[in-house]
């Protein structure tokens, strides 16, 4: 027995006071989707001009001509950025990915609105910056190198940049740990968790689109150009021919859509491969030229972008009459790349639906009319970014002659003759090269 008894009382008190949070706590985890928080309904962001013209058409057809408007606008759009050059595609890139971080911390911070979360909103953009300033820099240390080498600012920069980022990290997650009240303790690790999952998703696949664009453009046009073909080939079929629900995530969606799209998108593919191969603009890897201070795409066209002969399979010579037909290699990769994007890409947009679905929101936004977020558009974009990221490592990408120079030229001049002495001797090990008079 406590020989304090008003002692022990007070710590019973204080036990079930903590015990009763605890299971406010746990309620709050254990609460029904029926009892989540409603966002706000997106507000219709239609243009006045399109509402008039379209006023006297059924619901279903009028978003039909709003859609088929606005995507005819974002593909145009997106076909200029393209001609002016790999620099605009990268701030693209980084524009969308900062448009979709928006929105889904802003879905969180309505959500959870009412709790009045300390710095959940300023932390969630510090560490959006944090992470970019990581990858941003991994990228201009490892293709902007000789432009690197003229600036002793850059120079200290890229030589410390991790550890400058990891310090950058670390203010923030002390300053999470110093923004924790005591009555929102789990909520705030939930949007702290919420925060590292939206980069995640994001910003470390948004690198990768940037990394597949320095493999050459058509690595990033043909994987972007089948989800958006697939799309909109799964949504007409759907919207003519579509009778069979094909996932209850999104009701809308049918089997008649996801097969009709599927079969469109690999001859997209294919075509639209045969077409691209042809130019070096598309299949010569970006590069910077630090005497122009521009990106260049100018080389001799691998393997990958030159015409060879196929035979053709003996089933399909009788329909076709040809024995042999000349290709690129790389429209056999297309199938590929076009079979991700018809079969597995969609279920990008099937977990956004059931994401959707868990906080009662039709859209992630209103910026686009009748389609709703930029989140939206590029659910399954993000996903077939990473497919095409691992399918280049482990299918396609060899020794990068260009990088290692890149790399030897910021080494010390006494590093640089070792490797100069090392590689002479290997070469001339292997009868390449013949062995100096001068021993």
């Amino acid at each position: 027995m406590s020989d304090n008894p008003k002692g022990q009382k007070k710590e019973n008190q204080q036990e079930r006071k903590e015990v009763d949070l605890d299971e406010g706590l746990v309620d709050l985890d254990l609460r029904n989707d029926s009892d989540t928080p409603d966002v706000p309904p997106p507000t219709d962001s239609t243009p006045e001009i399109l509402k008039r013209a379209l006023s006297g058409l059924s619901a279903r057809w009028k978003n039909w001509w709003i859609r088929g408007i606005l995507t005819l606008a974002m593909i145009s759009m997106f076909f200029l950025i393209i001609y002016m050059g790999s620099f605009m595609l990268m701030l693209l890139v980084l524009g969308i990915q900062v448009k979709c971080f928006h929105e889904i911390i802003t879905i969180g911070y309505r959500v959870y609105h009412s709790y009045d979360l300390p710095w959940f909103r300023s932390l969630s953009w510090y560490f959006l910056l944090c992470v970019n300033y990581f990858f941003y820099g991994e990228t201009v240390a490892d293709y902007f190198g000789t432009f690197v080498q003229r600036r002793e600012q850059l120079q200290f920069l890229i030589r410390y940049h991790r550890f400058i980022s990891f310090a950058l990290y670390l203010a923030g997650f002390c300053m999470f740990v110093l923004s924790l009240v005591k009555k929102h303790y789990r909520l705030q690790f939930y949007m702290f968790a919420w925060t590292h999952v939206t980069l995640l998703i994001t910003v470390t696949q948004s690198h990768l689109v940037i990394q597949n664009l320095f493999e050459g453009m058509i690595w990033f046009l043909v994987p972007i150009s089948s989800v958006i073909c697939n799309d909109i080939a799964a949504y007409i079929f759907g919207f003519f021919f579509g009778r069979t629900p094909l996932i209850k995530l999104s009701p809308k969606k049918t089997w008649e859509g996801f097969i009709g799209g599927g079969f469109s998108t690999v001859l997209f593919g294919f075509v639209f491969s045969y077409f691209l191969a042809q130019h070096q603009y598309f299949v010569c890897p970006v590069e910077y030229n630090s005497e122009t201070n521009r990106f260049v795409t100018e080389c001799e066209p691998s393997e990958l972008f030159r015409l060879k002969k196929y035979s053709v399979p003996l089933l399909l010579q009788a329909v076709l009459g040809w024995e042999t037909v000349n290709m690129y290699p790389f429209q056999m990769h297309s199938i590929a790349l076009s079979t991700f994007a018809s079969l597995i890409g969609p279920f990008g947009g099937f977990f956004a639906s059931g994401f959707k679905r868990a906080f009662k929101i039709k859209d992630f936004a209103d910026t686009i009319p009748g389609h709703g977020g930029i989140m939206d558009r590029f659910d399954c974009q993000y996903l077939m970014a990473t497919f095409v990221h691992v399918y280049i490592t482990s299918f396609i990408r060899g020794p990068n002659p260009s990088k290692v120079l890149k790399q030897l030229l910021v080494l010390q001049p006494e590093q640089q003759l070792n490797v100069y002495r090392t590689l002479k001797s290997h070469l001339v090990e292997k009868g390449i090269l013949q062995p100096s008079l001068r021993g």
